[in-house]
């Protein structure tokens, strides 16, 4: 009986071909879409992560007391925090820190700058996935300091043609021979970072030098991951590893004597998933929600063929049908539609994810896991199977209240469909206007957000700026002044290259995101009671870095080459830093130096202010910062000195040209080997890409639910259209007796036009009322506008209304072009 019932179905759905595929076509589109989305969802949020008993996995982390820093105050670990919570806490089966870095990987074809991690004895224990070759390096080796990598699977092929004898050769790291000694499985990955491009390749032992465990005490620039014991909770680690924070704190040298920190553990998954929860949720309603209008579009769509069908229907129920079986049939139908839609839709979305997984913005974690695995299609099926019933009910019960008698006594004609048929088709187009508009206002919002965003003023010029990064390998270069000797060298030829205006060299690129956090003193600044510790971003620049990205210089002068170790320590300020410190006067001449109001250190004269640069996107305020010259970098820094900052070995290379800045890449790869044949350079593009890059997330954000919006309002149009089709011809006699009897045809067009316009209006004031509803949501991915603001809301609103009734245009000429003679014969 259930196949019986399947094949009359599909004859009946075989029957109206036009209105199968426009069924089939408007799922498939709605349910693929969704199911890519939730592809995305899966990957990056619901997906546990890919380590053995992952919920285990935990971060450990330190909050700075007075630090409004990272992700709930936390500002990493320090190395000598590291050695303290490994050595001292007991609630860990492992725990170990790491920090990634990157390295000139040389000895085996070209020269690479290459992304690795250092990793301390308990990190790859804790997280227990066993290496595809070879083995792992031990915490005696990373005691040791010995000198051994592991290598991921994809370096392991590109660089090394997957061979089966790898393990025990040499590779150059920073031309230092390390050991191979493991490789690791293919979809392997830590840390877990957002983006393609910032993946580990590599991975060697942490080996802390002297440097770092003394006068790096106070850089908190590596992460802790640890694996709780069996039955301990994050909140008992976290107690545990307090205990020992307290004891580190006891033990720091006397610059840090001011300084309080709090141990932090939280769940290794929640870390990794935190910055990408928001978008994520976004997207996922987004696009529920255009699903949701392609299913009141299908509810339509079966109910004005259910309509057309009355008598058919009344036929065989007068003749004794039951109503169960026209109710099985009429979901038999939807079912057929929306699982051969889901059908569609899964192919369409495996094709969305192979083609767009790469447009993703780098801001999401683990891309690299988004696909159609079997959760994804079970979802997928459940949604098609859910859409289907849903669909089907409405117009099946509606059917099945057909009045037999009236509908018999009717016979063939046309007739106006009962008010509660009317009804139901209406509140669905209603339902349909009001979430189009809810996503047409989200989009605009998102537009002028995006637009503000790219009117904010980055305090420098990226235009004409090429950049590269570069690092010297510590072997070659062990003394100071061989890095000046490079460096001065490099500077001196970048400058008489063609068309090069200004050439310098920083530690920080602005619009990267790539900033720290340092403590500064400011002489005859006096903090509030209530008030953290003094914040900036640190700078180290060489040559004419400032005047080559066009920072405007507001008072005061530049750095010169008079500038050296030998005379007054100088730094330039930004204006923020100045405002905050002097406010109200100028800051030439004024001093601050590094570390608390304790730190005996040298002060550091102000001699110029520039303007804020943006260090990260546009749409995040500026930071404090402060510019140091290379050349006084020792003196300067003092105890805050760290393996880690630029002190001239390694940076940004930042050249500004009268010509296109692409035109003279080659032309600087070429001079950095014409000075050291074996230094390669990464990341070689212009500031503009930069800047482009830090707006992504922003932009992704704006065009996917402006792409959701324009679907969301076709899909509406759509909609009004069919409904005001099917008004208009069920109301055929009415209009030929109206122009009978003498109504003008543009007050029939207004007649038709009336209707789309109360629809309209009543879906616009339900879509307003979702705005509100919505204003919570939508105000975290708003810059510089208002969730409520009234340009959008009107434009909107009024693209709605024109949308509504253009879509109405041609049911309205065809009712108003009716023959009445034909018409009222055919009756």
């Amino acid at each position: 009986m259930p196949f019986h019932d399947l094949r009359i179905a599909i004859r009946h759905l075989l029957k109206s071909p036009g209105f199968t595929a426009t069924a089939v076509l408007m799922l498939a589109l709605g349910i693929g879409a969704t199911t890519a989305i939730f592809s995305v969802v899966e990957g990056v949020l619901l997906r546990p992560l890919p380590f053995p008993h992952s919920e285990r996995l935990v971060e450990l982390a330190d909050i700075l007391q007075g630090a409004d820093v990272g992700s709930n105050g936390e500002i990493g670990v320090t190395a000598p925090d590291i050695q303290a919570y490994t050595r001292d806490t007991h609630s860990f089966e492992s725990l170990g820190g790491y920090r990634q870095t990157t390295y000139q990987l040389s000895g085996i074809g070209e020269p690479a700058q290459v992304n690795a991690a250092r990793l301390s004895g308990g990190v790859l224990p804790a997280l227990q996935v066993e290496p595809l070759m070879g083995r792992l390096f031990t915490q005696q080796e990373d005691d040791n300091k010995e000198h051994v990598a592991v290598l991921g699977y994809s370096l392991w092929l590109s660089r090394l043609h997957g061979d089966p004898r790898v393990l025990g050769t040499k590779i150059l790291l920073d031309r230092k021979p390390y050991e191979v000694i493991g490789v690791m499985p293919r979809n392997f990955e830590f840390p877990l970072v957002p983006g393609h491009l910032n993946s580990s390749e590599l991975w060697i032992p942490m080996s802390f030098d002297q440097d770092e465990l003394t006068t790096g005490a106070a850089s908190w620039n590596s992460n802790m991951v640890g694996r709780l014991k069996p039955g301990l909770t994050p909140a008992q680690a976290e107690s545990d590893a307090q205990r020992v924070a307290q004891e580190t704190m006891h033990n720091y040298p006397a610059f840090m004597a001011n300084m309080h920190i709090r141990a932090v553990v939280r769940s290794l998954h929640e870390k990794t998933v935190e910055q990408a929860r928001q978008l994520v949720r976004t997207l996922f309603l987004a696009i529920v929600v255009v699903l949701l209008i392609a299913c009141a579009n299908l509810a339509g769509l079966l109910l004005v063929r259910a309509i057309r069908r009355r008598h058919e229907i009344a036929m065989r129920l007068a003749l004794g049908a039951r109503a169960s079986v026209l109710l099985r049939e009429a979901i038999l139908e939807s079912l057929v539609l929306s699982i051969t839609g889901g059908l569609l839709g899964l192919v369409l979305a495996a094709i969305a994810l192979r083609v767009g997984v790469s447009s993703l913005p780098e801001t999401l974690p683990r891309i690299n896991e988004i696909g159609l695995d079997w959760q994804v299609v079970v979802f997928a099926i459940i949604l098609t199977v859910l859409t289907g019933i849903v669909c089907g009910l409405a117009p099946a019960f509606a059917a099945l209240r057909t009045n037999v008698n009236e509908a018999l006594k009717e016979g063939g004609r046309t007739r106006t469909a009962d008010g509660g048929h009317t009804r139901l088709r209406s509140a669905l187009v209603v339902t349909e206007i009001a979430i189009a508009l809810a996503l047409l206002v989200a989009s605009g919002l998102l537009l002028r957000s995006f637009e503000k965003m790219r009117d904010v003023d980055l305090g420098f010029r990226p235009d004409d700026v090429l950049t590269a990064s570069y690092s010297l390998p510590q072997k070659q270069y062990a003394t100071q002044s061989a890095v000046d000797g490079f460096n001065h060298e490099l500077i001196r030829r970048l400058r008489q290259l063609p068309g090069v205006k200004f050439a310098g060299l920083t530690s920080f690129l602005p619009a990267s995101g790539g900033s720290s956090n340092t403590v500064f003193d400011a002489e005859g600044y006096v903090a509030p009671m209530s008030a953290g510790m003094n914040l900036a971003t640190q700078v180290s620049v060489e040559g004419d870095y400032l005047q080559a990205i066009g920072v405007p210089l507001l008072s005061g002068r530049h750095f010169s080459p008079a500038d050296t170790a030998d005379t007054q320590l100088v730094a330039i300020v930004n204006h923020k830093l100045a405002e905050h410190c002097w406010p109200g006067s100028d800051p030439v001449g004024k001093r601050l130096r590094l570390g608390l109001h304790e730190t005996k250190i040298p002060w550091l004269t102000v001699v110029g202010e520039v303007a804020d640069v943006k260090e990260a996107s546009p749409d995040i305020p500026s930071k404090q910062q402060y510019y140091l010259p290379v050349e006084q970098y020792e003196k300067s820094i003092g105890p805050f000195a760290s393996p880690t900052d630029l002190n001239g070995n390694g940076g940004y290379i930042a050249i500004r040209t009268a010509t296109e800045p692409e035109q003279i890449a080659n032309v600087l790869r070429a001079t950095v080997r014409s000075i050291d044949p074996q230094l390669p350079l990464s990341q070689v593009q212009t500031l503009e890409h930069v800047v482009s890059d830090s707006e992504a997330p922003r932009r992704f954000n704006t065009a996917i639910i402006s792409s959701f919006a324009i679907a969301a309002v076709l899909l509406a149009a759509l909609g009004i259209y069919s409904v005001m089709a099917f008004s208009a011809a069920l109301r055929t006699q009415e209009m030929a007796i109206r122009i009978a009897l003498g109504s003008q045809r543009s007050g029939i067009l207004g007649l038709v036009f009336k209707s789309a316009a109360k629809l309209a209006l009543a879906g616009c004031a339900v879509g307003l009322l979702g705005v509100g509803a919505a204003a919570r949501l939508l105000r975290s991915f708003l810059f510089d506008v208002k969730p409520f603001d009234p340009l959008v809301l009107a434009v909107a609103a009024v693209c709605v209304l024109i949308l509504a009734l253009t879509a109405a245009l041609l049911p309205a000429r065809r009712a108003a072009s009716v023959d009445p003679m034909k018409a009222l014969r055919a009756a």
